[in-house]
């Protein structure tokens, strides 16, 4: 029997395609979140991308080729354009695979889910920061917001929608983790994700957490991977995590982290969330990052590696996505892992993670520097023979 993949790979060369196009379609959104890497406004940006610049972004990454990448329609709150059915229908009509990130705001509605599923949407991610309404509308700063994010999860997979659930991990919502997630395996999700926060925008004002702490939480999350479809944001460090657990389990070994990760796995017990039935196969981490399988296309046209990474590599005004994404200095130096830099350049885990490079551009300024919010030391696995023989295969 084959055994099961620890890490996948686009089937595509990410040199020539992205495996996900995200598209800011506004930054207007009444919500005033903590860790916003927009500062979304209340108004719409004058020079925000109209609806046929919309479609020519649609057209551009449609012309990667097919199978067409991921689509998502990102704000901001997107559900404050008109046009958003619209353009999810001519987008499906190219075959692109279209998914909207609305906000929880009053615009999230059952009417309103249904008419984005009609136009051809097939996915939903929602974001829930906390296990509770006084936990998440404090960090999203407006009252109700919880409720409606909950209403519109329920409705949406009522639909027939998949639905992603995004969790940014700060201080905030670190002793929440846990409940969190007994909460999405409660609901019900097509895949959980932890963002691991970025300092840009208004995140840059909020208390980051240690590199050991991180760890801790990559670990944890690894574990509820048993029960729950589970991905990391900006946590490239979680394919490391997943394969060095992959031979460790195999040899019947725990890894060696700290209290946090105690004290998570000890209010998972208490909640049952590991009780029950697994699942049977894990699923596994996608390997894409940065200019690496993934590309942004900002309110106004800027293409940037990330959301996360404010360094524009063109505008799709000027010039096409494609191009853009294939040829840019900044997009193919992001795809050669030998100009890393610090510890990131000496890890031998660096072709397939690469950490953060928005946190690292966050953090020093510089796009190719270690990721500061990674524990490992290169090097220090102690069975780097087992793990050469697992990379050198198909992972």
């Amino acid at each position: 029997m084959k055994p099961p993949t620890v890490v996948r790979r686009p089937r595509h060369a990410v040199s020539e395609r992205p495996f996900i196009v995200i598209w800011e379609a506004t930054r207007a959104c009444p919500l005033v979140c903590l860790h916003c890497r927009a500062e979304a406004q209340t108004a719409r940006h004058p020079e925000e991308l109209d609806g046929a610049d919309a479609r020519r972004v649609m057209d551009q990454s449609a012309a990667f080729g097919r199978p067409g990448p991921l689509f998502v329609i990102t704000g901001g709150d997107p559900f404050q354009r008109a046009d958003l059915t619209e353009l999810i229908a001519y987008g499906t009509s190219l075959g692109l695979r279209v998914a909207v990130s609305p906000s929880g705001t009053p615009t999230l509605t059952r009417a309103a889910l249904a008419a984005v599923r009609d136009a051809g949407a097939v996915a939903l991610s929602l974001s829930l920061d906390g296990s509770t309404a006084e936990r998440h509308d404090s960090f999203r700063g407006v009252p109700g917001v919880y409720d409606r994010t909950l209403d519109g999860w329920r409705a949406a997979r009522e639909l027939g929608l998949k639905v992603q659930i995004n969790t940014t991990v700060t201080r905030h919502s670190l002793a929440d983790l846990a409940d969190v997630a007994a909460l999405v395996r409660r609901e019900g999700a097509m895949l959980w994700s932890g963002f691991l926060l970025v300092p840009t925008g208004r995140g840059g004002q909020l208390d980051s957490l240690a590199p050991a702490e991180t760890e801790d939480v990559l670990h944890f999350l690894y574990d509820c991977g048993s029960v729950l479809a589970t991905k990391t944001t900006e946590g490239h460090h979680f394919r490391r995590v997943a394969l060095q657990r992959r031979i460790l389990d195999a040899r019947g070994e725990r890894p060696r982290l700290g209290p946090l990760y105690e004290r998570l796995r000890e209010r998972a017990a208490e909640l049952g969330l590991f009780d029950g039935e697994r699942r049977a196969v894990r699923r596994p981490p996608m390997d894409v990052s940065s200019g690496r399988g993934f590309v942004f296309v900002s309110h106004t046209g800027e293409v940037h590696p990330s959301g996360f990474l404010p360094v524009p590599a063109g505008n799709v005004k000027r010039r096409a996505l494609t191009a853009i994404y294939r040829d840019s200095e900044l997009f193919t130096s992001l795809r050669d892992p030998s100009l890393l830099r610090g510890r990131c350049g000496r890890c031998e885990f660096k072709a397939v993670c690469g950490g953060s490079r928005s946190r690292a551009y966050g953090c020093t300024g510089d796009v190719l520097e270690a990721d500061p919010y990674c524990a490992y030391e290169p090097g220090s696995f102690p069975y780097q023979e087992e793990l050469k023989a697992l990379t050198e295969r198909k992972l």
